[in-house]
Parts: C-alpha cells; structure tokens; sequence
C-alpha cells in the first residue's frame, strides 16, 4: 500500500523555523520526484518547493531562500526545512510524489501520482 505522511506542522511565531516531515513506503522512493504544496481555503493549491531525482531542486518565488527541500533514500522521507516563516506562510501543507517518467513541473498538474493528507502550518503570534 502506497503512503505518504506529513508530520511537523504546527503553531509558530512569524520569525521561527519548522521542519515537515513526509514519510513515504509502498513504493521505489529513488525513482520519485517528490513537492511540496500549499493551500489556503479559497486558493488553488500552490507548488512551493519540488525536488527532482537528481537532486536537482525548484522553489516558487515567495519561498525562496526561506526553505528548502531535501530527501533522505535511506529513510524514504522528503523534507521541507522552512525558516524565518511569515504570516502569509500559514496553510495546509501537503507532500507529493510521481514517478520521474518526463520532466518535472512543479505544479499539482504534473503530480498526478501519490499525495499525503496534509499538515497544517500557522504563523502567528
């Protein structure tokens, strides 16, 4: 059975740093791509940070240089280190992976494969 899990979300303070979690089994971790994305009630769900096979990484506008996405093969979990979060940061976040047969786009488009139920992330004080 294929299963992705986000775990890390949580309350913050705008400044602060969390780290999410996605915990992925049922499937070859190495041959995946795997993002990050962000949704807000209202909002399309937003590509935020993607990560290739490669390691060959992507980050949306209003993320970069704050986080970054990274995989662990010998744990099959992706990562998302997110520093000096904002207000604006606050949303439901939620990993994803397809199998890298084209090149990737970071978008929920091209994600058609396996997705976690999400974590919800607020910056607040």
């Amino acid at each position: 059975e294929v299963q992705l899990v986000e775990s890390g979300g949580g309350l913050v303070q705008p400044g602060g740093s969390l780290r999410l979690s996605c915990a992925a089994s049922g499937f070859t971790f190495g041959d995946y791509a795997f993002g990050w994305f962000r949704q807000v009630p209202g909002m399309d769900r937003e590509g935020i940070a993607c990560i290739k096979t490669d390691g060959t990484t992507y980050y949306t506008d209003s993320v970069d240089g704050r986080f970054t996405i990274s995989t662990d093969n010998n744990k099959n979990t992706a990562y998302l280190q997110m520093n000096n979060l904002k207000p604006g940061d606050t949303a439901v976040y939620y990993c994803a992976a397809k199998y890298q047969d084209s090149p990737l786009r970071c978008s929920s488009k091209w994600f058609r494969g396996y997705w976690g139920t999400g974590t919800l992330v607020t910056v607040s004080s």
